[in-house]
């Protein structure tokens, strides 16, 4: 297939998918904090450059109770908890969030997941198995970059977690008075809402934070302006006084003293955005640890930087081994996502997720729509992860020239913007048996490491995404869609096929197949971010989450998920930080403490 020139060869759907990419600009540098608005650096003082760092007090070597490494959707809770009774020092990767307006907004959702720019919020990559990706890199991690969807993990995913269910349901609350907010539920959610039912995903359970099944309205980190409340401001609740955290502050390994027994974590080394080296040092009391939040990707990796896991793996690299585990990296899972466009014939407001229909099937359908509704939107470049670079998979990369993509550009401008209005239906498997793995690829902690999730490597995965495509197609077909488009079989199955030719990722396509819905979710296939695993209790950590083999090191985020948690995980990501961190002060101080 030769590269495409003209706006009439394009497939349907591509123009439709670049909807999803809008401009706008603005910097946004307040806060708001008991209903008034003040700059970011009042309310929270404690948040430095990482060149600030100075590893000296008083002519003595300063020390932490407690290193976070990873200030993201687990390590923002945990520190603001923490910091409550004990010396915390937090180290993140990427920048504050309150300045970036691709962050702050709801209408630039995708323009950040777009940018690929070395100061981005995201990180860009691709799986080895052919799938655009990113990563967080952002003091809030991965609620800087979401669609916003909060909703709880459900009694049993509580249960097999080992979790104390009292304190868990202490946790989630303090996430949701500071950060939660009820939707106003768009249109185009309430026609999904209806179709849901329709079809017979019941019942309604209103609107509510639980794990049910059936179809229900859930909580959202967007405020009612549109605009974006993370799990950095969580950090308002800490101590300032004892509370360090340090922004563009990459962390390169954890140090050990490996004198003794078992190797014993002392402190961390990470660079400064000028590149320049610094060593934290962690406290010699009892009880003090340096605690892993990088997240599914960051977390194995900066273990394996650090020494800890399969040993033919590190030396490869010549790392110097700390502890031989072939379990650190490996089990890596995610939540295949497939979704169907569906163009309207009206315009379309915006919206990201507010309703789910939780099915007794293992899958979950969801909803967003309006990212059609700038004119700009059509004629913005952003980089690598858009469609101008004319990424699909059936031309190889030697024919994506400049001149091609200049083409396309100028082709671009003159599609009608009437062809760009509709909304997405999007069904994903709720506990994937797939499972792949994280490897070195270099020593250097900005680079990603090679990641494998082998989507629907496993048979039961593929049948729960065949179930999951009919759910969509009855609710494309219901009645309560006919105000927005008529979809008949012949219609579904024209979007079906613009679905299977665009370029959504990089797996080779299997055209006007649609009669397969097997090949249609293996050729269509999609993240939703939802990744886990590589640090499982058992293998790589305890069930304190204390790693295995060593002292004074823990890992706490969704590295240590065997399955994502409820439909949407960073409600529970965030509970986690919390939680642990109750424990942990609880362990240590005892429960006279009244924490």
């Amino acid at each position: 297939m030769a590269v495409v020139g003209g706006a009439a060869a394009l497939p349907l759907i591509l123009k439709l998918l670049l909807s999803l990419l809008l401009c706008f600009n603005s910097s946004p540098i307040l806060t708001q904090a008991a209903g008034k608005w003040e700059p970011w650096e009042d309310r929270y003082p404690f948040i430095r450059e990482a060149s600030s760092f100075s590893s000296s007090n008083n002519a003595n070597i300063k020390t932490y109770d407690y290193i976070i490494v990873g200030g993201g959707t687990a390590g923002c809770p945990l520190a603001a908890t923490l910091s409550q009774k004990f010396s915390v020092l937090l180290l993140e990767r990427g920048g504050v969030p309150f300045a970036n307006a691709n962050v702050s907004f709801m209408q630039n959702f995708h323009i950040a997941l777009a940018d690929t720019s070395p100061s981005s919020a995201s990180q860009y990559f691709v799986s080895t198995d052919g799938v655009f990706n990113s990563r967080a890199r952002v003091l809030g991690g991965g609620t800087c970059i979401n669609a916003g969807f909060y909703t709880r993990a459900g009694p049993s995913y509580i249960k097999k977690a080992g979790w104390d269910s009292k304190l868990v349901n202490e946790s989630y609350p303090w996430i949701e008075k500071q950060i939660v907010h009820k939707p106003n539920l768009a249109p185009w959610q309430r026609a999904v809402r209806d179709s849901l039912l329709e079809i017979g995903i019941s019942p309604f359970n209103g609107f509510t934070y639980d794990h049910i099944y059936g179809t229900k309205v859930g909580g959202t980190i967007f405020d009612r302006f549109g605009r974006r409340h993370t799990a950095a401001e969580l950090l308002a609740s800490a101590n300032p006084k004892k509370l360090d955290v340090l922004v563009h502050a990459t962390v390169q390994k954890i140090d050990f003293d490996t004198s003794g027994k078992k190797p014993r974590a002392v402190g961390v080394i990470f660079k400064d955005e000028n590149g320049n080296q610094h060593k934290a040092f962690l406290s010699k009391r009892k009880g003090s640890e340096i605690i892993v939040s990088s997240g599914a990707i960051g977390s194995p990796h900066i273990l394996m930087l650090s020494g800890i896991g399969p040993k033919a793996e590190l030396e490869k690299l010549n790392i110097p081994v700390v502890l031989d585990n072939k379990f650190v990296g490996q089990g890596m899972s995610d939540n295949p996502l497939n979704t169907i466009f569906v163009p309207t014939n009206r315009h379309v407001e915006q919206s990201l997720i507010q309703t789910v229909g939780i099915t007794k099937a293992g899958v979950y359908i969801e909803a967003s729509s309006g990212f059609g509704q700038s004119g700009d939107s059509i004629r913005c470049n952003h980089g690598v992860a858009s469609a101008e670079i004319g990424q699909l998979s059936t031309i190889s990369p030697k024919q994506r020239t400049f001149e091609a993509i200049e083409a396309y550009k100028r082709s671009k401008k003159n599609i009608p913007h009437e062809l760009f209005r509709g909304g997405f239906i999007l069904e994903k498997i709720a506990t994937p048996l797939s499972r792949g793995n994280i490897s070195l690829v270099t020593t250097n902690a900005d680079d990603n490491p090679s990641i494998t999730f082998n989507y629907f490597s496993h048979p039961r995965d593929l049948k729960r995404c065949v179930d999951g495509i009919r759910i969509v197609e009855k609710i494309a077909k219901s009645k309560h869609f006919t105000n927005y488009t008529q979809c008949d079989k012949e219609t579904l199955d024209k979007l079906l096929n613009m679905s299977v030719q665009a370029n959504v990722n990089l797996i080779p396509k299997h055209t006007n197949n649609t009669e397969s819905l097997e090949q249609f979710c293996k050729d269509t296939v999609i993240t939703i971010w939802h990744y886990h695993g590589g640090c499982h209790v058992g293998k790589v950590i305890a069930p304190d989450y204390r790693v295995l083999g060593v002292h004074r090191l823990r890992v706490i985020d969704g590295s240590t998920f065997e399955e994502s948690p409820g439909t949407n995980p960073q409600a529970t990501v965030m509970m986690m930080g919390r939680y642990m961190g109750l424990k942990i002060l609880r362990e240590r101080l005892g429960r006279a403490a009244g924490l």
